[in-house]
C-alpha cells in the first residue's frame, strides 16, 4: 500500500509542478491522488457509465472517491450496484499541517499543526446518508487515513477570519492506515477493541472521541447493519454488544 501510495503522490506532484493537469478540469489533489492510488491506469479514470462518470470503472465495477456528501451518491448506486461492485473510499485527515492564504495580499501563513486527529469513526455522519445502500453485498467501503497539508482562506466570519473559512486546498503526504468494510461483517472494525460490554452511547462515545449526537448516529449504523445488538436497558440507556 504504502508504495502504491507513494508512486500515486509522485503521478500528482509532477503534473502539479509543470502544471499540466490530471483529470477533470480543477481536480483537487486528494482526489486525484487517490484516483491514482487505487488505479494507476488513468485508462480506466473518469469513464461514463449507466448515464453518469465513475471515478474509476473496470468492466462493471467502480470506485467512487468521495470526501462529503455522501448522500449526492444515490442516483449513482442506483445505478452502478445493478450491475457490478462499487467501493467508495472516504479519506480522512489523520494529521494535519494549516497553511492560512490572504487573498487581499497573496501572502500564505506559516505552516501549524492542527491540535486535531482524525479517526475512521467520522465515516458514520456519511454512511447514515446511505444507510439502506450499506447492506448489499456489491457495496464496499475503504476509509483512507492520510497526513495532510491544507490550504484554507482567510476569509471567515470571525474577527480572525478563520471561523467559517474556505479550504483552498489538500494536499496527501502519508498513508497512515487504510480500513476497508468489504463485508457487513466488516463493520465491527468501527468498534474499537478496548470497548467492554455492555456498552452505551456515552461509553461509545469516549471510546472513539466522537460527539454524543454523532455516537448516537454510530451505534444506529452499526444496529442496522448487524454488526451490534440492542441487549436490553439500564434505566433508560440503551445497552449494546457485538453481534454474534
Amino acid at each position: 500500500m504504502q508504495e502504491a501510495f507513494q508512486n500515486a503522490c509522485e503521478i500528482i506532484g509532477n503534473n502539479r509542478d509543470t502544471n499540466t493537469g490530471i483529470g477533470t478540469l480543477q481536480e483537487k489533489t486528494l482526489h486525484a491522488t487517490l484516483k491514482y492510488y487505487f488505479e494507476p491506469d488513468n485508462t480506466y479514470h473518469e469513464i461514463r457509465h449507466h448515464g453518469f462518470v465513475a471515478d474509476i470503472l473496470h468492466d462493471q465495477d467502480v470506485i467512487e472517491i468521495q470526501t462529503r456528501g455522501f448522500d449526492k451518491l444515490r442516483k449513482k448506486l442506483d445505478a452502478f450496484l445493478e450491475e457490478g461492485e462499487v467501493r467508495i473510499v472516504y479519506p480522512v485527515a489523520y494529521e494535519k499541517q494549516l497553511e492560512w492564504i490572504d487573498e487581499e495580499t497573496g501572502a500564505i501563513s506559516k505552516k501549524r499543526k492542527s491540535p486535531k486527529r482524525g479517526t475512521p469513526y467520522e465515516v458514520f455522519y456519511e454512511l447514515y446518508k446511505i444507510k439502506s445502500y450499506l447492506v448489499n453485498p456489491r457495496l464496499s467501503i475503504s476509509i483512507v487515513l492520510l497526513n495532510m497539508e491544507e490550504q484554507r482562506l482567510l476569509n471567515g466570519w470571525s474577527e480572525d477570519r478563520k471561523r467559517g473559512s474556505t479550504r483552498y486546498e489538500r494536499v496527501p503526504t502519508a498513508l497512515v492506515d487504510q480500513v476497508d468494510i468489504n463485508h457487513v461483517e466488516d463493520y465491527k472494525k468501527l468498534i474499537p477493541e478496548g470497548l467492554e460490554e455492555p456498552f452505551t452511547t456515552k461509553t461509545y462515545k469516549e471510546a472513539t472521541k466522537l460527539s454524543i449526537g454523532k455516537a448516537r448516529t454510530a451505534l444506529h449504523v452499526l444496529h442496522y447493519v448487524g454488526a451490534v445488538r440492542k441487549v436490553g436497558k439500564k434505566g433508560n440507556t440503551i445497552l449494546y454488544e457485538r453481534a454474534k
